[in-house]
């Protein structure tokens, strides 16, 4: 039996069978999205990021793995937006408040700076990601590479700018701003980073962090305070 196919139905059925655009999702909302990294922050930090899977994001933040791809392409894509924003509070607090050093002076600015970055890098957040990005980091090398360039590299420029500000100031010598922020920071990391990333249970006391801060300053402004 022959079916008569009217002069342009071919073009009717072509089009019916050619797949439909997508329809514009709606505007994405920022208080969903913060829902899911904070459920990938738990699903990435309890099984690492090979172990962790999209599903059981989408389950965490309680939505469904639709919207979650709405939101993020890819696990990577999300892994990647969890350290950033992270990193991103490290940045803020340390360097978002206004430059106090010609205030209340430059050993006392250096303090805060070090006592912040030494709490946020020994903080449950902070072990986390770290532990997470060691652990990955073979197989993974680009989350490796999206972390360090989200956290250590944009607070070594950070600091290197605000460094700069201190020698056009008159208040350091001159010097490489980039390499003298990275030795700062190693200074603060003295003695009880290492034992807090190898020890859960370890959480320094207020005067052990006062006592590694002060002695990174002092050691600091010898080799960069301008002498009178």
């Amino acid at each position: 039996m022959f079916v008569r196919i009217k002069p342009g139905a071919e073009t009717e059925i072509a089009a019916a069978e050619r797949p439909r655009p997508m329809r514009e999702t709606a505007a994405l909302s920022p208080q969903r999205r913060g829902r899911i990294v904070a459920g990938a922050s738990e699903i990435f930090v309890r099984d690492g990021y090979e172990g962790a899977s999209m599903a059981q994001i989408a389950d965490a933040a309680g939505v469904s793995k639709g919207t979650l791809y709405n939101y993020f392409p890819s696990k990577q894509a999300l892994f990647e937006a969890f350290v950033r924003e992270r990193c991103a509070r490290l940045v803020e607090q340390v360097f978002g408040e206004p430059d106090n050093a010609a205030l209340l002076g430059l050993a006392a600015e250096l303090g805060r700076i070090g006592r912040i970055m030494l709490r946020m890098m020994m903080s449950p957040d902070g072990r986390a990601i770290y532990r997470v990005v060691v652990m990955e980091a073979t197989k993974f090398p680009e989350l490796a590479q999206a972390f360090y360039n989200a956290g250590p590299r944009t607070l070594t420029e950070r600091m290197a700018a605000w460094l700069t500000r201190q020698i056009e100031a008159g208040a350091l010598r001159p010097h490489d701003a980039k390499f003298a922020a990275e030795q700062f920071f190693a200074l603060t990391q003295t003695r009880l980073l290492m034992q807090a990333r190898t020890d859960a249970a370890y959480f320094p006391s207020n005067a052990e962090i006062d006592f590694v801060v002060d002695g990174a300053v002092e050691v600091f402004l010898a080799a960069y305070g301008v002498t009178s």
